[in-house]
């Protein structure tokens, strides 16, 4: 075979060199040990959370480094893509506070290591996929999908290794006349790597998961398919070779793979880079775990994170915990600290599968929302609001001093409250303060009847003064308990039920109901103080 011949005649048009590649690419002028990472979602219109904690990675050990962080999307397979999802992904990405130094845009590419876009590169791949012809390490092969099913068929019959590879890979040896017959007949055919027949093992050090050794590749596996595109192996290492990647971070469900790949950067001469294999995510299903689910798993989909309002902070923080054991330790250690701050590595993930813990991310969400100064928490509550909720989005426009002294009450302090979770509750939770949306939902104490219920407004609007300060209000209230037969202290009325009606707990209990609607609320006195005397007196005389 005249394989010089065969890549001439497969690719008449590609009149660049490898060399000349080179050239359009050459190596980043970077600080010595900064890392160059990308994550590169293909653009199916589903960004899922696997996406946002490989990208968390790539960023980190880039950005501490001084080195590079790009986004590259892998559209190699056009019958998955959808309509507006690279702006689905960049909108998402941005979201989540992942930054990108260069690549793929909503507006084009950005960056000199482009086009950023698989498709657009065809260009580069063909230059590499002659080379490799030229060689003699790639064929045309013109199986049809049948024929390469009943392969599959009599190697699942035999016990053997299902693939194109060794006696089943029937294009392998064809005659460059008896190609160029099934061309000119109309044949489609893909360009496969000519695997070596060897027991050979090969050896990676994953940067995770330590050194993995497996069978070196035998199969004659796609590099270009039929429309020209390259395949997923193909590309990304003609990619990450040209845009200088030092560390790919992806799932371990590519580790299968690595023999493909390694392969070809032994083949074309190339330094690998390190690979980082990243544990599965997983979530509890009764007492054991299992994968997250596409089809079962709402939280999956990063959208469900976007939907439900919780904060990019708390998302980084939550996914801080999975990515490096020592996390939390350090948030304990440097509370005030910025989680840009924590010195992430490689070397503290885990290798078994990451716990997706919905209640866990709540928790921590409530933290990193009550340590937040109430401008912060004002300014993403209103950006989610705008997006997902109009009618609330009008009303702390329509009031932002009252939703700004609201957003204060608690804050602050050694303990702060913990009231807000994520920016959908707290449409909820902060109804209260607008008449629009206030609504009594709490029951009055069962030790309040009636009677009772109306004689405590009526006295205490009677001695209501809103320039009171808290102690001279508290002091108030505490007469007015001990007035209708209440304990003042609440122990006493737990040591000696039988002489109290109730305790001052359920006096105020009463206050909180009628000004917030609900008994767990925020510090009454402060409530009253957001809301103004006149919502409150019109509330409180709802009661009397």
């Amino acid at each position: 075979m005249d394989f010089k011949a065969l890549a001439e005649y497969l690719f008449p048009d590609v009149k660049e060199t490898p060399d000349d590649i080179e050239a359009r690419f050459p190596e980043r002028q970077l600080p010595e040990g900064a890392c160059v990472t990308r994550i590169g979602p293909s653009p199916t219109g589903f960004v899922h959370l696997g996406n946002l904690y490989n990208a968390i990675i790539g960023e980190r050990i880039s950005h501490q480094s001084n080195g590079v962080f790009y986004l590259r999307i892998e559209d190699t397979d056009n019958k998955r893509e959808v309509e507006g999802a690279v702006e689905t992904v960049i909108n998402a990405m941005d979201y989540f506070g992942v930054h990108f130094d260069e690549g793929a845009t909503a507006q084009g590419d950005n960056g000199n290591y482009g086009p950023y876009r698989q498709r657009q590169r065809k260009d580069i791949y063909h230059v590499f996929a002659k080379l490799l012809t030229e060689r003699g390490l790639a064929y045309p092969c013109f199986m049809t999908a049948e024929e390469i099913e009943s392969i599959r068929v009599q190697q699942t019959a035999n016990k053997e290794n299902p693939g194109v590879y060794g006696k089943y890979a029937k294009c392998r040896d064809l005659s460059l006349d008896d190609i160029k017959s099934n061309i000119e007949a109309g044949k489609e055919w893909v360009l496969r790597f000519r695997g070596q027949e060897t027991g050979e093992t090969i050896a990676v050090e994953d940067a995770i998961r330590g050194k993995l050794e497996m069978p070196r590749n035998n199969m004659d596996f796609v590099l270009l398919k039929s429309d020209g595109i390259p395949t997923y192996h193909f590309a990304h290492v003609i990619d990450d070779h040209f845009m200088r990647s030092t560390h790919v971070v992806r799932g371990e469900e590519w580790i299968s793979s690595l023999p493909m790949h390694v392969e070809l950067f032994n083949t074309l001469g190339w330094k690998q880079p390190v690979y980082c294999h990243t544990a599965t995510l997983m979530k509890m299903d009764g007492a054991s775990k299992r994968k997250l689910s596409k089809r079962k798993d709402p939280e999956l989909a990063l959208s469900y994170y976007q939907q439900e309002g919780i904060s990019k902070d708390a998302i980084w923080e939550f996914l801080l915990t999975l990515l490096n054991s020592n996390y939390e330790e350090w948030r304990i250690a440097d509370p005030e600290a910025d989680y840009h701050d924590f010195p992430y590595t490689l070397e503290k993930m885990s290798v078994s599968g990451a716990l997706v813990d919905l209640d866990k991310l709540r928790d921590i969400s409530k933290n990193v929302i009550c340590r937040m100064p109430a401008q912060q928490v004002f300014d993403g509550w209103l950006e989610w609001c705008s997006e997902y909720n109009s009618d609330f989005a009008s009303l702390i426009n329509k009031y932002p001093e009252r939703t700004l002294a609201a957003l204060n009450v608690g804050r602050g302090g050694a303990k702060p409250r913990r009231d807000i979770e994520t920016w959908k509750q707290a449409c909820d939770f902060m109804s209260f303060y607008y008449d629009e949306t206030f609504k009594v939902t709490d029951p009055m104490p069962e030790e309040c009847d009636e009677a009772t219920v109306k004689e405590f407004f009526g006295k205490y609007l009677a001695s209501y003064d809103h320039n009171d300060d808290s102690s001279a209000w508290f002091d108030k209230v505490k007469a007015i308990t001990e007035e209708m037969g209440f304990a003042v202290k609440p122990k006493d009325y737990k040591k000696n039920p039988d002489q109290f009606k109730g305790s001052i707990v359920h006096i105020t209990n009463m206050l909180r109901i009628a000004l917030t609607g609900h008994a767990n609320a925020p510090d009454i006195w402060e409530v009253s103080h957001v809301l103004g005397e006149e919502i409150t007196r019109k509330r409180l005389q709802a009661f009397a």
